[in-house]
């Protein structure tokens, strides 16, 4: 089966203890007065999304909180048409139907998902929604569905002409195997730090091009795509979900920087593991980005062609990821 246009597209946290730019503390030593300083926002986002994590940047530093800069940056790229692997415009399943997965979770472990949703462009926003509107986590299908139009959202039809076309191409010969390239990837995660201080994290796609109807890949999933933990840090995945959802990535790149690994050491080790259950190079990618609270950076990836971009202090560049191939 043809993989997800891995587009050369591409989490990164903050640091230390919350204290308010306007007290003031006492220097023992010096008897002296100094000001805190507020936290630098950031925002980081996998592959090379300059649109996206700009969006997210500014929103950051016009005062927006982490989640919410995360949510109205990914919209972006969700409202992209050219985009095949995110939104409007997504690769088709095999019955030629887009179906969109996301996944929100904030600084307070709060989250929300929805899974396989037909004709709601803004899915990352609508993951907030039941993560606010509802005593649910996860929402599927066409539940998911009515839920958007209950709360306002006007659904539309997400096959371009593009990628009709090219699923109309795929059904002739219907290549089920996955292949990889440095344009194979499905998802854009992104972590954003606002400046309180607080991490936050957002994660979206279309799913594998010509999926089994219902599929349901990493990205919301919980701890797999996407985890969050504001006294550590957070991680985000790409690449074939399956593999990341067999070692609960995400959440396992959290719990090793909770043990002291920094982000680069958490990102490799999860590649390993996937990497462990297979003999020789795979034909699949799996990419991880992730931050402490630090702000340390780190990204790995099984083969070469994954990168992310970062914004910090206006400034918005995209970085290239190691990777073990």
């Amino acid at each position: 089966m043809k993989r997800r246009n891995f587009l050369d597209q591409s989490t990164i946290g903050f640091a230390g203890l919350l204290i308010s730019p306007n007290i003031l503390c006492l220097n023992k030593k010096k008897n002296a007065v100094i000001d805190n300083k507020k936290f630098e926002p950031f925002a980081v986002s996998t592959w090379n999304v300059p649109m996206a994590n700009n969006i997210a940047g500014n929103q950051l530093d016009n005062g927006a909180n982490a989640l919410d800069a995360a949510v109205k940056g990914v919209a972006y790229e969700e409202a992209n048409i050219l985009n095949t692997t995110v939104g409007k415009g997504g690769s088709p399943d095999r019955d030629g139907n887009v179906t969109l997965d996301a996944c929100v979770m904030n600084h307070e472990g709060n989250c929300g998902a929805v899974l396989a949703v037909q004709n709601i462009t803004h899915v990352a926003a609508l993951a907030k929604e039941v993560m606010i509107q509802t005593p649910h986590v996860i929402l599927a299908g066409e539940g998911a569905r009515k839920f958007a139009i209950n709360q306002g959202y006007i659904p539309e039809n997400l096959l371009s002409d593009e990628s009709k076309k090219a699923w109309e191409k795929w059904l002739k010969n219907k290549d089920f195997k996955v292949k990889i390239n440095v344009e194979n990837h499905d998802t854009i995660g992104m972590l954003c730090c606002d400046s309180a201080g607080n991490l936050s994290g957002a994660c979206t796609t279309s799913g594998l091009a010509y999926k089994m109807p219902g599929r349901v890949g990493d990205s919301p999933i919980i701890g797999s795509g996407l985890f969050v933990d504001n006294s550590v840090g957070g991680a985000v995945a790409t690449g074939l979900g399956e593999e990341v959802i067999k070692t609960v990535g995400s959440f396992l790149i959290v719990e090793l920087m909770r043990q002291g690994r920094s982000p680069q050491e958490a990102c490799e080790e999860a590649i390993q593991r996937i990497l462990g259950k297979h003999k020789g190079k795979p034909d699949f990618q799996v990419a991880y980005l992730a931050t402490n609270k630090k702000g340390d950076i780190g990204s790995y990836s099984i083969a070469s062609g994954f990168s992310y971009t970062h914004y910090k202090n206006k400034i918005n560049k995209n970085i290239n990821s190691g990777s073990v191939y």
